[in-house]
């Protein structure tokens, strides 16, 4: 009986690691900053013009590598006071999740705007919320989502400007001169990458995302 009721824990605790691998990608993408590094670096490329350049790939790879960067500190935190005495049987699975969570909670209240939070707590119907300990980890998932995306888009509008800005005087140019025939594309692309490599625009992009998190 002992090895069945053993055998049957095992297959339950499988089954619940299989399922908590499955939900490491909606948790890379709503408790990180993957989602708004992700939408810069596409703003970027469509900025530029270049669909097909970087490819999807790359970005995402970017992305992920930018997010752990950015991360790191607070992944840091979570292996020194959750993972490493859980491991250590120093405290309980339930401790080490609280623990594990309290990290993350500060990354997301330092990126969430209060307005969006404020939004989730009504719609929740969550009362008498005093501190941030009041703030349920549910509510404030979709309040950090809410404003990483309105940040990523605020971020996006700034990088289209100088492009939109070459686009209207080659287009304007171009007509002028009665080219009207020749798409504007083929001349403005070339000044838009000259510009983007001589003002070193990955270089800027990236700090500005990492400083954009501190």
């Amino acid at each position: 009986m002992n090895e069945l009721a053993a055998d049957g824990s095992n297959a339950v605790q499988i089954l619940l690691l299989v399922a908590g691998v499955t939900l490491v990608p909606a948790l890379l993408f709503c408790v990180t900053g993957f989602t708004r590094i992700l939408i810069v670096l596409g703003f970027i490329r469509s900025g530029l013009g270049t669909p097909t350049a970087a490819p999807n790939q790359v970005l995402v790879g970017i992305a992920l590598f930018l997010t752990i960067f950015v991360m790191a500190p607070t992944f840091t935190k979570i292996k020194t006071d959750a993972i490493d005495p859980l491991t250590s049987n120093k405290i309980t699975q339930a401790q080490a999740l609280d623990r594990g969570q309290k990290p993350l909670r500060e990354f997301m209240f330092r990126q969430t705007r209060t307005t969006d939070l404020a939004l989730f707590v009504k719609l929740g119907k969550i009362e008498e919320v005093k501190t941030r300990k009041d703030v349920p980890t549910y509510v404030l998932i979709p309040a950090f989502v809410i404003s990483e995306l309105k940040t990523a888009f605020q971020i996006g509008f700034l990088i289209f400007l100088p492009f939109l800005v070459i686009d209207l005087v080659v287009s304007s140019t171009l007509m002028s001169m009665g080219m009207v025939m020749l798409p504007p594309v083929f001349i403005s692309l070339p000044f838009k990458i000259l510009l983007f490599v001589l003002v070193d625009g990955w270089n800027l992009i990236t700090r500005s995302l990492v400083e954009s998190f501190h």
